[in-house]
């Protein structure tokens, strides 16, 4: 065989055999990126970018992740279900996933609010600690196996703000009779000092202040509560949101949906969970700043709970919480669980952080940053 002949064929016999290769590697590659199509339907409106973005930046991290292959498409709220539902479709099967927050369904069991935020509990930091290193994932999900679903945090605003009021709310006695939208239970601890609670979903919220059918709403904090406008309608801004001091969003599967799943899907669907709940958070501390200057300039009254009101709130809250932990056993080992994390979590609060974090706003209020 002359020179030429024998670099051509071997020449094809390369191209051949990589070919082959190529052939006997697709299936393998197809195996371990299989095609998976989800449908998620979100508790949150479009208008809502940074909490509704929360499904898209996941949604986003798996497609990328897989090739393509691991597609979830995002509804939003009242697309394919009301927003107070979401939960309940997953279970039924009717979607795969949802982005939701778990205390809309405290109704039917009030551990469901565990998993996102109750009143005087842990703050953002706080409750991501207990989840991801203080076994508060595992047992939320004990609960929400119950429940035919899986839970991952997907997203946390950081402490919410107290509400806007159509009036001054100075005294506990001003609570009387007002009625106010109020997510989650906590609507059962100011029950207790007159409030008269309405669950109502974030794009209801507006017209039910406009035309008088409720005197005061919570939402989220600056930025969301700007996009829904609700200092047109009713001006006092009242701060801090003691029932939500960390409220995490959570994405929540069919159970037997996600067990369907191979471990590298399970892997990458907790990594993209955990990517979209610390990006929720950064967004929120990046553009409320602005927002809450933006809505004082716009008319917005900027006031803080007096401390009568707030001393008042936390003794009603410890009252429900004892009410619950005799009834309800499920409740009370979460709660447990959080208040133990809660009594270290704030002891060394107060030692680095919180000093570090004073100094630094006196110096703020004294125009020297």
């Amino acid at each position: 065989m002359d020179r030429r002949s024998f670099i051509r064929k071997a020449g094809t016999t390369g191209v051949g055999a990589a070919a082959a290769a190529a052939t006997l590697a697709a299936p393998a590659i197809a195996q371990s990126n299989p095609k998976v199509t989800w449908r998620l339907a979100s508790s949150f409106p479009k208008s809502l970018d940074t909490i509704y973005g929360g499904a898209e930046v996941f949604s986003k991290m798996l497609s990328e992740a897989t090739d393509g292959n691991f597609q979830v498409q995002v509804f939003a709220a009242g697309e394919l279900v009301p927003g107070l539902q979401a939960a309940d479709a997953t279970t039924a099967g009717t979607v795969e996933a949802c982005h939701t927050v778990a205390y809309y369904y405290w109704g039917k069991d009030p551990t469901w609010a565990l998993g996102a935020a109750v009143p005087f509990s842990l703050n953002a930091r706080g409750i991501n600690a207990w989840h991801y290193h203080g076994g508060g994932i595992d047992l939320f999900n004990e609960f929400l196996a119950t429940q035919g679903l899986f839970g991952l945090p997907g997203g946390n605003t950081g402490v919410q703000m107290g509400g806007w009021f159509r009036k001054e709310i100075n005294t506990v006695a001003d609570l009387s009779g007002l009625k106010m939208r109020i997510g989650g239970f906590a609507g059962k601890v100011v029950a207790k000092l007159g409030v008269v609670p309405q669950q109502i979903a974030g794009g209801d919220i507006y017209p039910a202040l406009e035309k008088g059918t409720i005197d005061a709403a919570e939402w989220v904090g600056p930025y969301d509560d700007e996009k829904l406008g609700f200092y047109k309608v009713a001006p006092y801004y009242y701060y801090p949101g003691w029932w939500e001091g960390g409220p995490t969003v959570h994405l929540m599967f069919n159970k037997a949906k996600y067990e369907e799943l191979s471990p590298a899907y399970k892997s990458l669907v907790h990594t993209a969970a955990q990517a979209a709940d610390a990006d929720m958070l950064q967004k929120y501390d990046s553009l409320n700043p602005a927002a809450v200057k933006r809505l004082v300039a716009g008319g917005a009254k900027l006031k803080p709970f007096s401390q009568e009101i707030m001393a008042a709130c936390f003794e009603k809250a410890n009252e429900v919480y004892a009410e619950m932990e005799a009834s309800n056993a499920p409740f009370k080992k979460i709660w447990d669980s959080i208040k133990a994390f809660r009594k270290e979590h704030y002891l060394w609060a107060q030692v680095a952080e919180y000093n570090y974090d004073t100094f630094m706003m006196v110096q703020q209020r004294n125009g020297k940053l």
